[in-house]
């Protein structure tokens, strides 16, 4: 009966300790990985978040770049996949990582090692060419690529907004001339000539965009600063599709470590600062949490077969 009796004790002990430990997260800083250069809007919006954290909680939480080449955002993401599930790793990932990763050959990221802590942002992806192009829509550009050669620029072939590029132009009857993979499509890309045409998010095209013609954009409905440029969806509706980007953690990372991370990614978001985001930049800012996210890739898969069905 001694026995028995310590041995409870011993294992009530445990689990008191346990649970204390975990009940101090965060007890020393906590990086966000984003598998992109600084600037763009996922990186804007977790370093909001990382702020509320370190305001929170009182430790340093900061924003960590890891750019992927131009060949996806996987650097970053195996990163966080082969940290501790503590919390104190945490990926900030596009659609891209839980949909293509377990898919081209990474064995840190097949099977998928990832769950949703939820799902923040909506990007303005845009199709966007220089004002000079002899082309002002999508019908034009396919005119033109049949009898010259296009360069499309965008953010890795093995990217889903690069995938949606290259069946918009198997259904509007063109294929490019060639496309290349760039970390960062910005101004710059278009007037070096680098590319021709780029897929990007309108974030990285502000500074020049009144230089520039937007062909389409890549959303679920029309950008609300681009009332008069049409969708992919409503040119070809098949293909309706858009990108997001959502907090991630390892699947073994414990449930009240991840509502610590969700209550300061929601406080964040909120915040007046998000929603001037917002009102400039066209971006759809919200939170989606574990279920409603789960259930965001589910529908993505589905579409996303879709797509590759024209091109592979």
């Amino acid at each position: 009966m001694k026995f028995i009796k310590s041995l409870t004790l011993a294992t009530a002990g445990l689990a008191i300790a346990a649970s204390a430990a975990f009940a101090e997260y965060p007890e020393k800083p906590v990086s966000f990985i984003v598998p992109w250069p600084p600037g763009d809007l996922e990186d804007v919006l977790t370093r909001m978040i990382a702020d509320q954290m370190q305001e929170t909680h009182g430790v340093a939480a900061a924003v960590v770049n890891k750019p992927g080449g131009g060949g996806g955002p996987f650097p970053g993401a195996i990163e966080v996949a082969t940290a501790p599930a503590d919390g104190y790793t945490i990926g900030s990932f596009v659609i891209d990582v839980p949909l293509v990763g377990p898919h081209i050959g990474i064995p840190p990221l097949n099977p998928n090692p990832f769950e949703p802590i939820g799902i923040f942002l909506t990007y303005p992806f845009v199709i966007a060419t220089s004002g000079d192009a002899p082309y002002s829509t999508m019908a034009e550009l396919a005119e033109h690529a049949k009898s010259n050669d296009v360069v499309l620029g965008h953010f890795g072939d093995v990217t889903s907004p690069a995938r949606h590029s290259l069946a918009m132009a198997k259904a509007l009857g063109f294929e490019w001339g060639a496309d290349v993979g760039f970390d960062a499509l910005d101004c710059n890309t278009l007037a070096s000539g680098d590319a021709d045409v780029i897929n990007t998010t309108l974030q990285l095209i502000r500074p020049c965009l009144d230089d520039l013609k937007v062909l389409a954009t890549i959303t679920n409905d029309r950008i609300s600063v681009l009332p008069d440029v049409p969708t992919a969806a409503e040119l070809v509706p098949e293909l309706d599709f858009s990108t997001w980007n959502g907090l991630f953690v390892h699947k073994d990372t414990p449930a009240d470590v991840r509502k610590v991370i969700e209550e300061a990614a929601k406080a964040a978001l909120a915040s007046d600062e998000a929603k001037k985001l917002a009102e400039e930049t066209g971006a759809v800012i919200y939170w989606l949490d574990k279920d409603a996210s789960d259930a965001q890739i589910a529908k993505d898969e589905t579409t996303f077969g879709l797509i590759s069905s024209y091109i592979d």
